[in-house]
């Protein structure tokens, strides 16, 4: 079935519901935005891909349907659980597509996100529907549902089509505040009614921010553009209206705001966002990863064990065997080459600092690091002597090579070094086995000045990251690496090595290197 043929079936069936229905009008935003806004959504994402229309999207609709134009039936409960099953499935689609990709291009993530939500959306429905008692009004348990479709649904699916087209540093930001706020107003609603007043500006700062960026956005006609900006533009005078209601202004009430939202979400923000996004939805900026994997995988414990079946003949001194590969190592200060070409000639001192908001799991992870003996820091900042050794291996890669360290012989790292270029860049490639898995970090080597960044933070062309392989799979983990090396004189070096989750410091390693 052509996109054209499902607008038109949808476009019949919403306007025959809504015809046969008798509910107040307030109501039909919620069926609207479930037989035409969501379907059509979908469809933009989906594609050729109509198995998931078929066998679970036409019986969710036909059942809504059948909801909205008769009275309350004994059926009324399973026409109910075939919306919410369809929901399921949508999230588990858009799970699916995360688990397939990971934490890189956040234009997917958030069009994840929004298929995600959809299914609270249809547990808020299906609790209306079933009459159960979730400790609201049954007005505010469809209101909810209405919010689900909406803002949790359609605003992430529509902001990762606009992060196709577009993206600054600004747009991080925006999607961050688009996919917590949700959660933010479901915790205020239940639990803390200030949070509510927290969510919207939240939501105000989201909303604004991606005002911007739909004004600088390059799209493909003119019609095109002035929908989208209309579409999002409705958005900026409906959340003021929400501060407006979450601080209790008196003029500004629940019928209000249901007559306000309804015209402008449904009819501006959604039609003109999903008409808009019709005439040309752009194509996603993914590509595969075709970078070599390390096919060594541990088991219960990795260690030294883990290199029995794959020790490798040659013999290295480094870390590297030149330099010249990454950066013009004649720029760079001959301490540090040498450390990288020669590395088993060096002591290494480390000290590690775990920050304080990561203590807690820092110290929960150790129990379970001291028997893996991979990625085993100690819980200590006292500084400590790290030895060890390079040795050879055998792991599917091009000239691998294994650098074991440890304190006071306990196993810390079990590091497998090797490289790749691609498109004429050479990244460093580094594999940390784990239990049935492998760690991989691809670092880009920079010169900065007189120092050396490594740095899983590359350019948004590059194949720079932190990944975990488990089979045929290579997942993005929303983690990043930076190592800052300097000479500090003649045959001695300081490093500076840290470690983020979502951007957030949560470890730093410094290590004093010096010429045995």
């Amino acid at each position: 079935m052509t996109f054209k043929k499902i607008v038109l079936l949808h476009i019949i069936l919403s306007l025959t519901v809504m015809f046969f229905n008798n509910d107040p009008w307030y109501f039909l935003m919620l069926t609207v935005a479930q037989l035409l806004f969501v379907p059509l959504t979908l469809q933009l994402i989906l594609k050729k891909e109509n198995r998931l229309y078929y066998y679970f999207a036409i019986p969710a609709f036909l059942a809504v349907s059948i909801l909205q134009t008769t009275t309350n039936t004994k059926f009324d409960i399973l026409l109910a659980t075939i919306y919410l099953l369809f929901t399921f499935v949508v999230a588990l689609y858009g799970f699916g597509r995360f688990l397939g990709r990971g934490f890189t291009h956040l234009e997917e993530f958030a069009i994840d996100v929004g298929m995600m939500y959809l299914f609270i959306g249809g547990m808020w429905f299906f609790a209306y529907t079933a009459q159960i008692d979730t400790g609201f009004s049954p007005l505010i348990t469809w209101l909810t549902a209405i919010h689900f479709h909406y803002s949790s649904f359609l605003l992430p699916i529509f902001v990762g089509f606009l992060g196709r087209l577009y993206k600054s540093t600004l747009y991080k930001y925006v999607c961050a505040t688009i996919f917590i706020s949700p959660i933010i107003v479901a915790i205020g609603i239940t639990f803390f009614p200030w949070l509510e007043v927290v969510s919207v500006l939240f939501y105000i700062f989201g909303i604004y921010g991606l005002i911007l960026l739909v004004f600088k956005a390059p799209f493909r006609n003119t019609i095109q553009k002035y929908l989208i900006r209309l579409s999002f533009g409705a958005l900026g005078i409906t959340i003021i209206f929400s501060l407006l209601y979450a601080v209790r202004f008196s003029h500004v009430g629940i019928d209000f705001m249901l007559r306000f939202h309804g015209f402008f979400n449904c009819v501006l923000f959604a039609l003109c966002g999903v008409i808009g996004w019709a005439l040309y939805t752009p194509s996603s900026n993914e590509r595969d990863l075709r970078f070599p994997i390390s096919q060594l995988r541990g088991k219960g414990i990795i260690g030294e064990q883990v290199l029995t079946k794959s020790l490798g003949t040659t013999t290295y001194k480094g870390l590297v065997d030149d330099m010249g590969m990454y950066v013009e190592k004649e720029k760079l200060p001959s301490t540090i080459v040498h450390f990288y070409e020669n590395t088993i000639q060096y002591r290494l001192f480390s000290e590690v600092h775990w920050h304080s908001w990561f203590k807690p799991f820092a110290a929960a992870y150790r129990v379970v690091s001291k028997k893996v003996q991979q990625l085993n820091l100690p819980f200590s900042n006292k500084q400590m002597e790290m030895t060890g050794d390079i040795v050879a291996i055998e792991d599917g890669r091009e000239k691998t090579r294994a650098w074991i360290r440890k304190i006071d012989k306990e196993v810390i790292f079990v590091a497998l070094y090797s490289f790749h270029q691609t498109n004429n860049k050479t990244y460093m490639n580094i594999a940390l086995p784990l239990p049935w898995s492998s760690m991989i970090g691809i670092l880009e080597l920079q010169r900065h000045r007189e120092k050396l960044l490594l740095t899983s933070n590359g350019t948004a062309e590059s194949e720079t990251g932190i990944y975990i392989a488990v089979r045929k799979f290579i997942f993005k983990l929303p983690l990043q690496e930076q190592f800052l090396i300097e000479e500090i004189k003649e045959s001695h070096l300081h490093a500076e090595h840290q470690m983020r989750i979502f951007s957030l410091r949560f470890l730093t390693i410094h290590y004093v290197i010096s010429l045995k």
